[in-house]
């Protein structure tokens, strides 16, 4: 691990006061960090993001998106974060740890035995957190001087923020089972100012330790963010626009969300029905209390959106529709269906975080329920929304050269099946037996292509529109079936796991893309 160094000026990376997206057509990936190859379990911020950030920039792909980076909790999702600001300490590269001797070789052998294809969170977590525990109760006594000076300024920089919160969160959580917060000893739910600073006194070395990890986790990311900068990489990040009730977000911050004085929703989030659930979608998320964040400046948003745009190079925000109104319903209700829509902050949001920040690093994910008054936030505002072709291609009256400039257009995204897997159809496919035929008549009459090459047909349409950026999932640029998707909404199980094996990366693809995203423009690389 190096020290940190300063960001360089690349003239193509979005810049204060511009367009959010790249200058130029670019081409990009999606692929989340956990899917990265490696020998230690999951994907990690080390030599492997290096070598995954060489390949693409050799093929002429300009942009690397990824999933939320916070670290996540029961059911492993990216979208359900213990805090906004933290990192998921899994993530943190091993090597790195062995380079600086805060650990040493035998100790990581069971890592060794974990499988390569699929992350195993149940064996992971506990073997990794062990490991990282160890680490950094060896960092003051191991660590070379530079690093502990950028501790401290981390400190200086994040404690009194979000730090000290979430450190305080975890050990807490840790103390009471991994249970959710309102069912903690009361005086902790409740943040009483002795208990905590008794829990402090006792609790030194613990909470120490959680933030040494946090970090180690952020000087990462920094150099691995300045290894894509001098590889002419932009990185894309992804962001909640909701947080969790079981965070330490809403643990520190009650009054900023819509809950009743035991720390539970009044409210809940979600969206109504549809074409395709008659109940909705119940999320549960509590909701904010938005005059709450007005009488207080938007601080809250502009700190997470700053600290975001420390991380990437721009964000989507997910479910963007609910900054103009947002679907509420009763925390005691079963389904999602007796809401009602509730005028979110508009404007004035924006607003606020442009006059603090100078801009505004945002792609709006606007899908789904989407009236004039969205579409004109989205434009007021100058911000690119999203095109997502297996949603879009069977529509009658679909023509790819009426996509928009302005806009981010996906293949897929990691919500979707592959585009093979789509196409082929599946047992898990919620599609009548008909719609599958249609959607592959379809399909194979617009590309012009073959059921043998559709991932790549479909891919050479979306390189081939106006969009300003296109991205695909990885596992559509390696043509993979449905064994391959990375996340199925509403399935409990197997979700989030799949990884690439270090052996797709070889120079016959990286010259079938680099001809791919130079034959549609796109494949502009770093001088």
């Amino acid at each position: 691990m190096t020290s940190s160094i300063e960001n360089k000026n690349n003239s193509s990376f979005p810049q204060p006061g511009t367009d959010v997206l790249p200058v130029g057509r670019q081409a990009g990936v999606g692929l989340h960090l956990t899917s990265l190859p490696g020998a230690y379990g999951i994907g990690e911020l080390g030599a492997e993001a290096r070598r995954f950030i060489d390949f693409i920039a050799s093929a002429g792909i300009r942009v690397w998106q990824f999933l939320p980076t916070g670290p996540t909790s029961y059911g492993d999702s990216p979208y359900q974060p213990l805090s906004s600001f933290s990192g998921n300490e899994m993530l943190i590269a091993i090597d790195a740890l062995l380079e600086l001797e805060l650990l040493q070789a035998e100790e990581i052998t069971p890592l060794l035995s974990l499988p390569s294809d699929t992350v195993d969170f149940g064996r992971l977590i506990p073997l990794k957190r062990r490991l990282l525990a160890r680490a950094a109760s060896r960092f003051t006594a191991k660590a070379p001087d530079y690093l502990k000076r950028e501790y401290q300024e981390f400190l200086a920089a994040n404690d009194a923020s979000w730090l000290n919160d979430y450190a305080l969160f975890r050990a807490l959580k840790t103390e009471h089972d991994e249970r959710p917060w309102p069912s903690w000893n009361k005086k902790f739910a409740n943040r009483k100012p002795a208990a905590l600073e008794a829990f402090v006194d006792t609790h030194g070395e613990q909470l120490e330790a959680i933030k040494i990890i946090q970090f180690l986790f952020h000087a990462q990311w920094q150099e691995l963010k300045h290894y894509a900068e001098s590889r002419g990489v932009f990185l894309f990040g992804d962001m909640p626009i909701y947080v969790a009730l079981d965070s330490a977000d809403t643990w520190a911050n009650r009054k900023m969300l819509q809950l009743d004085n035991k720390g539970q929703p009044e409210y809940v989030a979600g969206v109504p029905p549809d074409y395709f659930s008659s109940d909705g979608q119940l999320w549960g998320n509590p909701l904010y209390d938005w005059q709450y964040h007005a009488d207080h400046g938007y601080q809250w948003w502009i700190d997470r959106l700053r600290h975001a745009a420390g991380m990437a190079d721009m964000i989507r925000i997910d479910h963007f529709r609910g900054f103009e109104s947002y679907w509420s319903v009763p925390a005691d209700e079963k389904t999602a269906r007796n809401g009602r829509w509730v005028q979110g902050p508009g404007d004035e949001l924006f607003a606020a975080v442009r006059n603090a920040l100078g801009h505004l690093p945002i792609i709006a994910e606007d899908l789904g329920v989407i009236t004039p008054e969205v579409e004109g936030l989205r434009d007021r505002n100058h911000l690119p929304g999203m095109v997502v072709l297996q949603f879009v291609l069977c529509d009658e009256d679909f023509n790819a050269r009426d996509i928009r400039e302005y806009c981010v257009c996906y293949t897929g995204t990691h919500d979707n099946d592959t585009t093979r897997g789509w196409f082929e159809g599946n047992d898990d496919d919620t599609r009548s037996d008909e719609e599958k035929v249609t959607t592959r008549q379809r399909v194979l009459n617009i590309t012009k292509g073959s059921a043998e090459t559709v991932s790549r047909d479909v891919l050479r349409l979306a390189m081939n529109s106006r969009a300003r950026l296109v991205v695909a999932p990885l596992q559509d640029y390696l043509g993979l079936d449905s064994s391959s998707r990375f996340n199925t909404p509403g399935k409990a199980d197997n979700n989030w796991r799949w990884r690439v094996a270090a052996a797709a990366f070889d120079k016959r693809l990286e010259k079938r893309l680099l001809a791919m995203t130079r034959e549609s423009g796109r494949g502009a690389t770093p001088g």
